[in-house]
């Protein structure tokens, strides 16, 4: 089963949050619409910026650990490699 790890900021861009799932679009909707408790709710994390498909639930758990373990400026130039503007991709899924 393919599986997708993704990465959202704030409003401001200066908070992100890296996630995976097997169900992005629906993943993504629960965030913007506050349904997860948790980090991305208290801190009004939404905006996808990043997402990359993995093979299998397995590969996506890996590279997720793998993202959450950079630097936040690594983190900021995956995200600016794929996405400049560091647009919403939510609409574009």
């Amino acid at each position: 089963m393919k599986s997708c790890v993704y990465i959202l900021c704030n409003r401001r861009k200066n908070i992100v949050y890296v996630g995976s799932t097997s169900e992005l679009k629906k993943r993504i909707y629960f965030h913007k619409k506050r349904l997860i408790d948790g980090f991305t709710k208290k801190y009004n994390v939404d905006v996808l910026v990043y997402y990359e498909e993995l093979n299998s639930v397995q590969d996506a758990l890996i590279r997720e650990k793998q993202i959450k373990g950079y630097r936040r400026d690594k983190k900021n130039l995956l995200i600016q490699k794929n996405n400049p503007n560091w647009e919403d991709l939510y609409e574009k899924l």
